[in-house]
């Protein structure tokens, strides 16, 4: 799902012409977040020269991309990585990090049954884990399923069931999902699977069966980059290829205001007003429509009160051991547990934790007002203990410390149907000409890093187009 109103362009930077015109156009761009997506359109924006502010309402930048400092621990809020999925974004990276960058080879798992099954699913490990009768009878099942039952994909149930048959979907797929995004799987959209829920298919097995575990491992996407120490340090990157001068901390949006034809200005902490030539949101969809003023019809403000959003309570825990698990991530899909992944940041990086030591991530997602989102920190973390110590994992001296961190809007939630509602919005939204919308909750889309660095690409290009556009620049001076 795209959301960008007219195609990317690719520039020549080398014209000085070029330059020199871009440079002179009166035209600034106003950056609502200072998350991963909001500082990826500032720092493409300070590379093409453009001038630009990015407007962020804590004292800290990165949003829910941060890499948090406990003692003498380090952690991401998420299981965050970069995959090499776009290698434009990857150069740039690379060259932006230099050799603080490392690439990492470690495989994520589901844990089940007291097993560690590769996540995503890989044909052969499910024959050895779950059994050849369990797993000949789950393709059984997807064999009925394609073939003579008919099934339409109208929800996420549908889709997991028909992909690789009732038995895996009950003991992989469907409960996690459910724990994940806080609705039964019925209520949920197919896009929920993200681009993950691949390979489990005749074509995988064999391609695994001949090519042994360099196929396998390739599958598995184990293979990631990873800065030395955390996420963060691309977020800071990031913010200083903007420049401390552009980015405007304490700076909480409070209204934005339109013509019906442009966004005019944006109000600052209820009480300043700035105008605005181009405006680029990366606030949650909902927030936006709620801020805007006039207000949108009530249609189309009902079509917004359909969306939703999930929260995370994460559970860190510093551990007086020096490793625990081998996995870059961990699946729960269990119902004992009341957590769905948990990571290990020393698997990612030896410098996330002092020698002899590691720590575990557990993320809990809630809603807010829920029985996880207020209970009390105490009792959160024993629940978490609890769980760990019954499975073996830990014992309970092993803990040295611990701390919970509340994360708002950590994802957007793909209800069924969801497609249609975002598309409404977004055909509203074409009538403002100076308006663009960048990150997971401002797109309400599945995003990864590298997807959020290469649309900042793509929305300052967009800009630039229309720019060029207005001042007359001449097609030999883009192109």
């Amino acid at each position: 799902m795209r959301v960008l109103f007219s195609p990317p362009v690719v520039f020549t930077r080398d014209s000085e012409a070029f330059k020199l015109k871009v440079n002179t156009c009166p035209e600034d761009i106003t950056v609502l977040g200072g998350g991963a997506s909001g500082l990826c359109v500032g720092y493409y924006a300070r590379k093409y020269g453009l001038s630009f502010k990015v407007h962020e309402a804590t004292d800290t930048i990165g949003g829910n991309a941060i890499t948090i400092r406990f003692k003498d621990f380090l952690f991401d809020t998420g299981a965050h990585r970069w995959h090499d999925r776009c290698p434009d974004t990857t150069k740039e990276l690379k060259d932006l990090m230099g050799e603080e960058l490392q690439q990492i080879h470690v495989p994520s798992h589901i844990f089940h049954n007291s097993q560690f099954i590769d996540f995503p699913l890989s044909p052969l490990n499910l024959v050895k884990k779950i059994g050849p009768v369990k797993f000949a009878k789950a393709g059984f099942e997807v064999l009925i399923n394609r073939f003579f039952n008919g099934i339409s994909i109208s929800n996420f149930e549908e889709f997991a069931v028909k992909t690789y048959g009732r038995s895996i979907a009950d003991s992989f797929l469907l409960n996690y999902s459910e724990k994940l995004w806080g609705l039964p799987c019925r209520e949920l959209s197919p896009y929920s699977a993200g681009r993950r829920m691949n390979g489990l298919d005749l074509k995988t097995f064999i391609r695994e069966a001949i090519g042994g575990s360099r196929i396998k491992t390739a599958h598995l996407d184990g293979t990631f980059f990873y800065p030395k120490k955390g996420i963060g340090d691309i977020i800071n990157r990031w913010g200083n290829a903007c420049g401390t001068e552009n980015i405007i901390r304490r700076s909480k949006i409070t209204g934005i205001f339109h013509d019906d034809r442009d966004i005019v200005s944006i109000e600052i902490n209820g009480s300043r007003k700035v105008n605005t030539s181009y405006l680029v949101n990366t606030l949650p969809l909902k927030v936006f429509f709620e801020m805007l003023s006039p207000a949108p019809p009530e249609d189309i403000l009902h079509l917004c009160n359909k969306l939703g959003y999930q929260h995370l309570k994460l559970v860190a825990l510093f551990i007086d051991r020096p490793s625990v698990t081998q996995s870059a991530t961990v699946y729960f899909p269990g119902k004992d547990f009341i957590f769905t992944r948990l990571y290990e940041p020393k698997k990612r990086s030896v410098h996330m934790s002092p020698s002899g030591h590691t720590s575990l991530i557990v993320e809990i997602p809630c809603q807010h007002g829920s029985e996880y989102w207020d209970m009390g920190d105490k009792e959160l973390i024993d629940k978490i203990k609890s769980n760990l110590i019954q499975i073996g994992w830990i014992k309970g001296e092993d803990i040295m410390d611990a701390a919970v961190y509340p994360m708002h809007y950590a994802y957007p939630v793909f209800k069924a149907g969801f497609e249609e509602k975002v598309k409404g919005l977004f055909t509203y939204l074409k009538r403002f000409r100076n308006l663009a919308f960048a990150g997971r909750s401002g797109r309400f889309e599945y995003l990864h890093l590298h997807d959020i660095m290469r649309s900042g690409k793509e929305i300052v290009e967009d800009y630039l187009t229309r720019s060029a556009v207005r001042s007359s620049l001449s097609k030999e001076d883009l192109y």
